[in-house]
């Protein structure tokens, strides 16, 4: 039966945008963007660029006016006039209540502490000062509820002496977990209900910016483990009722627990690997979610790894790529760059997917592009 494509209006424009669209391609949808950066990696790739404010109502309502569906690349985005275009009849995915509860972390512990799902225990706060009446509580990660983003907005809080580094916003204290790794499974829903789970990943975090620096795929787990985590994250988006993409971030106890940290719900950094290592990437997963299309094969083609690029640290400017000519003669090295024309220190400017035989084989290879690509100006 045929079925027409939608056009799929974006909000945001930066790498995740980027990679949608190489998805989008090659099925032909046609996929427009709305981002405040005039320059965003999709500017020169969109079927058609707007530059305006997706925190906007009145942008996001006029861009949104345009398209079959509306999606996100970034969930901080104006939900007022996504909730206005669904009323209208807009496809909005993920829905604008989901999204609503999502960006706020104090909305979205509470929703997997009252539907049994498990995570580590956690106090709102409302300001700073909150974090001395839970003394008893630390250490503790203090996070923003509204507008962390890429490891901003957390705070480790190892006693009452580290109170000054907390928020003076509405939050919540969460109770540091003694963990041994840390897993993500990206799992995608489609409108008819079809649920599909990419393998769980394994992610290693910069020490000083938590952000992921490095992930292999599949993780070093048990096939119980494994099993374990993707039903938390299969169950937890049946729950959810959510159309498109979410990503869950886990944490694995010394006693084989499994813990939801957060959630994303969208194409998140956890799954770039998949556009080499898999048989559908979550990119092409996530359109297929939203257009209401049956979802594709997950199953991955061996195992890969993901190694992120980051601005060096004391380099501002025009960016260069030194090392890149290098890292290609490698077999089963795939650099991936983003087009952002200016670098900054620690600033993601590309990934570089590694397909290799073993965990052992993707780790040494890892080294090797690490040693050699660096991200200067």
């Amino acid at each position: 039966m045929y079925k027409a494509l939608p056009s799929i209006g974006l909000l945001g424009g930066g790498q995740l945008g980027r990679m949608l669209l190489q998805a989008a391609i090659d099925l032909d949808i046609k996929v427009s963007c709305l981002d405040p950066d005039a320059e965003a990696p999709c500017h020169e790739l969109a079927h058609f660029f707007k530059v305006g404010s997706f925190q906007d109502y009145d942008a996001v309502y006029q861009f949104g006016q345009h398209f079959d569906v509306i999606s996100i690349e970034i969930e901080h985005v104006n939900i007022e006039a996504l909730e206005q275009l669904a009323k209208e009849g807009k496809q909005v995915f993920p829905q604008p209540h989901i999204l609503r509860m999502i960006q706020d972390k104090r909305l979205q512990k509470q929703f997997f502490q009252d539907h049994g799902f498990p995570t580590a225990s956690f106090v709102l706060t409302e300001n700073q000062a909150d974090i001395a009446k839970h003394a008893d509580f630390l250490p503790a990660f203090h996070k923003l509820g509204k507008g962390g983003y890429d490891g901003k907005g957390v705070q480790r809080i190892a006693s009452l002496a580290d109170q000054s580094k907390g928020f003076n916003s509405p939050g919540l204290l969460e109770k540091a977990v003694d963990f041994e790794k840390e897993l993500a499974v990206i799992v995608a829903r489609n409108e008819q209900g079809q649920i599909s789970a990419f393998p769980a990943v394994e992610m290693v975090f910069h020490p000083e910016h938590n952000l992921v620096d490095f992930l292999f795929s599949p993780a070093s787990i048990s096939k119980e483990i494994a099993a374990k985590a993707e039903k938390i994250a299969v169950d937890l988006i049946d729950k959810m009722e959510l159309v498109g993409l979410l990503a869950v971030e886990m944490f694995l106890t010394p006693t084989g627990e499994i813990l939801i940290n957060e959630v994303a719900p969208r194409p998140h950094n956890s799954g770039h690997q998949t556009i080499r290592g898999n048989e559908t990437s979550q990119y092409e997963q996530h359109l297929r979610a939203i257009a209401g299309l049956p979802l594709g094969s997950t199953k991955a083609k061996g195992v890969s790894g993901m190694l992120n690029l980051l601005g060096e640290a004391g380099f501002s400017g025009p960016v260069k790529y030194e090392g890149l000519n290098e890292a290609l003669a490698i077999s089963g090295v795939y650099p991936f760059l983003y087009g952002k024309k200016q670098t900054k220190p620690f600033r993601k400017m590309g990934h570089v997917t590694i397909l290799g035989t073993t965990k052992e084989e993707i780790i040494e290879k890892s080294e090797q592009v690490k040693s050699l690509i660096r991200v200067v100006s």
